[in-house]
């Protein structure tokens, strides 16, 4: 518990809920990540804009995390606890950690949502997480075209294959799914860009989709991803439409939704 002392300097705006004891509680435990997001909040080049959170510089131990998850999801009705946090890099790089805090809490209580917000570029990963206990994985997302996927997170080691991958080790588990995918009229609503997204979702089959607002300068972004649209726009709101028409199953909302 002292080492996760921690957690209240690193200016997390979801601490509060653990503090306040409600809704989601972080578990950040992951000074290092697989990826360089153009849009990164806990890590930015040297002369780039400042990051907006302070990224964690240790990693936990199992019995730490489980020291702060099993109250927040005894005490919370209906309760989460989530990995992958702001103030941190990519919570999978540490899945040994990771399930052995699982484990423990789950010998504790079963109450509440285990969930681990991620890039998912680690699907072997994910599948041990699955089997040790985890509820929910929601998939941090910019686009559903691997090409666009590449320029934005810039990966190492991974594509959006291996996202995939992930979703459906989650899947074939009956796990819970959420897609974390960035909103930006003009590029969510080209025509290409749906067709790929009605495309992957036909394919993995999430539950959920969480409409971010891509919070970047929409210019330099269409620079950066060099982007070329396919056709005209269809607008944000045909775009939803559309998806609830063509998923009924598929449930929309902002924050990760607990599940018992």
């Amino acid at each position: 518990m002292a080492a996760f002392a921690g957690i209240r300097t690193y200016r997390c705006p979801a601490a509060i809920n653990y503090f306040l004891a409600q809704f989601e509680a972080p578990l950040p435990c992951s000074p290092v990540c697989n990826a360089q997001c153009l849009g990164c909040i806990s890590l930015q080049p040297s002369g780039c804009c400042p990051s907006t959170q302070e990224r964690i510089t240790f990693v936990p131990t199992p019995k730490e995390i489980a020291e702060i998850a099993t109250p927040h999801l005894k005490v919370v009705k209906r309760g989460v606890a989530s990995f992958g946090q702001g103030c941190e890099g990519e919570p999978l790089l540490q899945d040994e950690t990771i399930e052995k805090a699982i484990r423990l809490i789950r010998k504790e209580t079963a109450l509440g949502t285990i969930n681990l917000n991620s890039n998912a570029g680690l699907p072997e990963a994910v599948a041990r997480l699955a089997h040790a206990g985890l509820d929910s994985l929601r998939v941090s997302m910019n686009r559903a075209q691997n090409l666009y996927h590449q320029r934005y997170y810039r990966p190492k080691g991974f594509d959006f294959a291996s996202v995939k991958e992930s979703i459906k080790a989650m899947k074939q588990r009956n796990r819970f799914v959420s897609l974390n995918y960035f909103i930006l009229p003009g590029f969510t609503d080209d025509p290409g860009e749906f067709a790929a997204l009605c495309a992957m979702i036909e394919e993995c089959r999430p539950d959920f989709i969480q409409l971010r607002n891509l919070n970047m300068d929409p210019d330099w972004y269409f620079t950066a991803l060099d982007f070329a649209e396919s056709g005209r726009p269809i607008g944000i709101r045909a775009w939803l439409k559309e998806l609830k028409q063509r998923f009924p199953r598929l449930r929309f909302g902002y924050f990760n939704p607990p599940l018992r």
